[in-house]
């Protein structure tokens, strides 16, 4: 007998806004924030999904007097230091580029949903119908004219656990950036409770908006703004994404992969021991996605004759000068790295590609933003070429199992856009022993022949 289908139930869509402060405030005024170069290359990318999984084993009743009442109480306070977020994308035929327009009062889309899903296996390692996370992540309102830029959406699983969906728009925030905003609101809905709390963050969580720091002497953010309006143009200012989702994600299988500590040692070793003293920096970045790609062509069967695999370099320390690490914004750049399909085919396909990915992240390190105006170009005369490619989402760095809104830490934190993008995640070990997760989309069979063939490798390691 066939397993019933859950459901979803949308209980409320509202907008959050900013608390006002007690002190009685100026009207309502028109607020802008401009876009750089780093943003606006991402422009009509799909938004960046992400799902955090809390278990909650308490009755509804509890759910609704007492925890969502803070989660949006919290949220209220939080956007008090993140006022761009409640605003919209916009593009009007006066503006070389687009840019960030915010009305103080505004607030942001919240939906709050109860599903009967299982929370259990969705909150595991265990392979699931990658279709089945989207319900939960809400969508952003998108049209030519306007592009809002986040959407959250809390669902309870009675007597089970919560998730928290947040949809980013990728041209206003990076990953480290929409991680900073839950971690500011995790901690400001934690403190609640506290005697003389108040809506204050931490420097280290306090946002910086200042957008003179990036430094743009080539006008290549307007390279950028023209380079998108010529695509479906002429002067096409659409804020339309290029691909909505994907409708065959049932078909589709998602999975979670995890590198412990000692597994990490044994590829470093065989790296060392096989890259004959070369001056290649061998780290556990490196080495893990140099396995996983391995793996990776090898189940997939790649047809193509060549890989690129491009992988986020955050730029915030890399500028002159440098950029606050609360800088909020896309602050990304991205490293290339191609090699042929049959060099990870053989026996040494995980030290072939852990030297092209050497050989990228040096180029980038050498020439840091240099070049950057011919970007947009360069990729698209990579695409058009017999590749397949591979992208990266997430960061162990970001340290998202450490986000506590006052109930525990995430059961499960999962990057929903990956079945969309294609890209493979990473986040730390929800176990934190030190180790990585590695998340992914493919198909059923491809799914089940590269868990073998992750598995394999690692136990036959030494």
């Amino acid at each position: 007998m066939a397993k019933p289908a859950s459901s979803l139930k949308v209980l409320e869509v509202c907008r959050v806004a900013p608390l006002p402060e007690a002190k009685p405030s100026a009207p309502a005024l028109e607020t802008s924030l401009p876009l750089t170069f780093f943003d606006i290359i991402w422009l009509r990318f799909t938004p960046i999904e992400r799902l955090f999984f809390y278990e909650y084993a308490h009755p509804p009743s509890s759910f609704f007097h007492s925890l969502l009442p803070k989660l949006k109480h919290s949220l209220s306070l939080t956007l008090r230091h993140f006022l761009p977020l409640t605003g919209n994308i916009i593009w009007p035929p006066h503006s070389p580029k687009p840019f960030i327009r915010y009305v103080s009062g505004n607030g942001v889309s919240l939906t709050v949903a109860e599903s009967n899903a299982d929370f259990n296996v969705l909150s595991s390692s265990n392979f699931s119908e990658a279709e089945e996370s989207l319900r939960f992540v809400p969508d952003l309102t998108v049209s030519d004219e306007e592009a809002s830029i986040v959407s959250l959406q809390i669902t309870l699983f009675p007597n089970s656990g919560f998730s928290i969906g947040i949809t980013a728009h990728h041209a206003t925030m990076d990953g480290k950036s929409s991680t900073l905003f839950i971690k500011a609101w995790a901690y400001i809905c934690s403190k609640l409770d506290e005697p003389l709390s108040d809506s204050s963050l931490p420097e280290n969580l306090m946002p910086f908006y200042d957008r003179s720091v990036i430094k743009d002497s080539f006008g290549v953010a307007e390279i950028f703004s023209n380079h998108w309006s010529k695509l479906g143009g002429p002067n096409n200012r659409s804020l339309k994404f290029w691909n909505p989702k994907k409708t065959d994600q049932g078909k589709r299988t998602r999975g979670t992969f995890e590198f412990f500590p000692s597994d990490i040692q044994k590829l470093k070793k065989i790296a060392e021991s096989k890259l004959n003293n070369k001056k290649i920096h061998v780290s556990t970045f490196s080495v893990a996605c140099a396995y996983v790609l391995e793996c990776l062509v090898k189940a997939e069967q790649i047809k193509e004759d060549n890989l690129l695999f491009v992988f986020a370099v955050d730029c915030r320390y890399r500028l002159d000068p440098s950029v606050p690490p609360t800088y909020f914004g896309s602050c990304v750049g991205g490293a290339k790295a191609v090699t042929e399909t049959k060099n990870l085919l053989g026996n040494d396909g995980f030290i072939a590609v852990l030297e092209a990915l050497s050989d990228a992240l040096k180029r980038f390190e050498d020439d840091g933003l240099c070049g950057a105006e011919t970007m947009m170009t360069e990729m698209e005369t990579l695409m058009k070429t017999n590749l397949r490619l591979f992208s990266t989402a997430g960061s162990p760095r970001f340290e998202v199992y450490g986000i506590d809104f006052g109930c525990g830490r995430p059961k499960k934190v999962e990057i929903v856009s990956i079945g969309e993008t294609g890209a493979l995640s990473l986040s730390e070990s929800k176990n934190g022993n030190g180790g990585i997760e590695i998340g992914l989309v493919l198909n059923k069979t491809e799914m089940e022949s590269f868990a073998a063939l992750f598995h394999k490798g690692l136990s036959s390691s030494s």
